[in-house]
């Protein structure tokens, strides 16, 4: 007995090959950029086909918002540890400041 419905890493192929005419309709950078973002969904593919979905793009969608946000939360976590060692390297300035004023 064969299978009915392809497996998602086939049907991710196929839901790819149906957002052509949308790509084609793309500047040659946009291309790329669409191209990059549309692979993320591969990177899920195993969390996809568990999802039991009829809608392909639904789940493709799902990748690329949760990669988007994993990346989101990696940045904000970055710019809190650089505003945290700016506050530090700042403190040092203001001291060293007072000091010299004290001095005089």
């Amino acid at each position: 007995m064969g299978r009915t419905i392809p497996s998602f890493r086939i049907a991710s192929v196929m839901e790819e090959y149906e957002w052509k005419p949308f790509r084609k309709c793309l500047d040659k950078s946009d291309r790329k950029v669409f191209d990059r973002m549309f692979s993320i969904g591969h990177l899920y593919n195993s969390a996809c086909s568990y999802s039991a979905n009829p809608i392909r793009i639904q789940p493709i969608f799902m990748s690329i918002i949760f990669h988007h946000y994993k990346q989101l939360i990696r940045l904000s976590n970055q710019l809190k540890e650089d505003d945290k060692s700016q506050k530090g390297s700042n403190n040092i300035y203001l001291q060293e400041t007072s000091s010299r004023r004290n001095d005089c």
